[in-house]
């Protein structure tokens, strides 16, 4: 995504006053934690401060009401690039088209029977209960997962739990590859398969 549409998410994420460590911020924006504290720093130039809690718990929190912009895009804007998406063989361009799905996502406002719809479509809803199954049984998944910039990958995860951001569902998993907790959106898993192995 871009900076400002970062910014825009950062902002979203903290206006619901939880407490955000700048390692979440950096997984859930896939940027890097100085990445973050940048933000933080153009947030406070347009007046809009954190407050940032120090120690091992510590994180940014937002004590101020902030009016985020009118959002003017709709269901029908995603749901036109998906399908391009879907159809598209070369991965240059479906990279592209993957990094402009986002900033629309990031500017999608519909009304609530529009999310749900987008939300439970049919594909989602079975990797939605191919994960929560094994989140329950703790068994490991494998998954082929399209990264930005990176392609598609093959990852084994262990999940932990399922969350809903900005009108796509996520797993957080610890994933096998990387040794560490990661969220991965559940539209960019391409393929999946929930194994007979134990965490």
């Amino acid at each position: 995504m871009s900076k400002l549409s970062n910014i825009l998410t950062m902002m979203e994420l903290l206006s619901s006053g939880k407490k955000y460590s700048t390692k979440e911020l950096s997984e859930t924006l896939e940027v890097s934690e100085r990445m973050i504290r940048s933000y933080k720093d153009d947030m406070e130039k347009a007046g809009i401060y954190v407050d940032t809690i120090m120690g091992p718990y510590g994180g940014y929190v937002l004590n101020q009401s902030i009016r985020m912009p009118v959002r003017k895009f709709r269901k029908k804007d995603y749901d036109l690039l998906d399908k391009y998406i879907e159809l598209e063989d070369d991965e240059k361009r479906r990279n592209d088209l993957l990094y402009l799905q986002d900033k629309i996502k990031g500017v999608y406002k519909g009304s609530k029977a529009e999310s749900k719809e987008l939300n439970l479509k049919d594909e989602t809803l079975n990797k939605y209960n191919c994960l929560t199954r094994a989140i329950k049984e703790k068994r490991k998944v494998k998954i082929l997962y399209y990264s930005y910039g990176k392609g598609e990958n093959e990852r084994i995860i262990c999940p932990a739990e399922m969350f809903l951001f900005q009108d796509g569902w996520y797993v957080a998993a610890f994933c096998l590859l990387k040794n560490d907790i990661r969220h991965f959106e559940l539209r960019r898993i391409i393929k999946y398969e929930l194994l007979n192995e134990n965490f």
